[in-house]
């Protein structure tokens, strides 16, 4: 039974799980928006969140902390210099999720998850 375990397995191992969720983060960071699945983006909307909220600090224990998860420089500079900037005023939900239909190959349900203008 799962009585008070948090958060989905995907499947995955700890490792694998937290490994994807820092590369998908990337990619987010990166571009902008990605399309993935919908349990996925849900997984990923408050980590990416937490981030975003550290690189509203901008201060060097937050980068530090940032770049834990996230190891491509690129992404974490833009996430310093660009979306810290962006969301200052903003007081939390900095990501949207639109949901997208099932996917050809094998119906599984998909999602967009995106960062908001400001």
């Amino acid at each position: 039974m799962r009585h008070r375990a948090k958060g989905r397995q995907l499947g995955r191992t700890r490792e694998h799980r937290r490994a994807l969720l820092a590369n998908m983060a990337t990619s987010l960071f990166l571009h902008g928006r990605i399309v993935t699945t919908v349990a996925k983006a849900k997984e990923l909307r408050p980590m990416a969140e937490k981030l975003i909220t550290l690189a509203r600090r901008g201060d060097l224990h937050a980068r530090r902390l940032v770049e834990r998860r996230i190891k491509d420089k690129t992404a974490s500079g833009k996430l310093f210099k660009e979306y810290g900037p962006r969301f200052a005023a903003r007081p939390g939900g900095y990501c949207r999720i639109i949901k997208l239909g099932h996917r050809v190959g094998d119906g599984a349900d998909t999602a967009r998850i995106e960062l908001l203008e400001a």
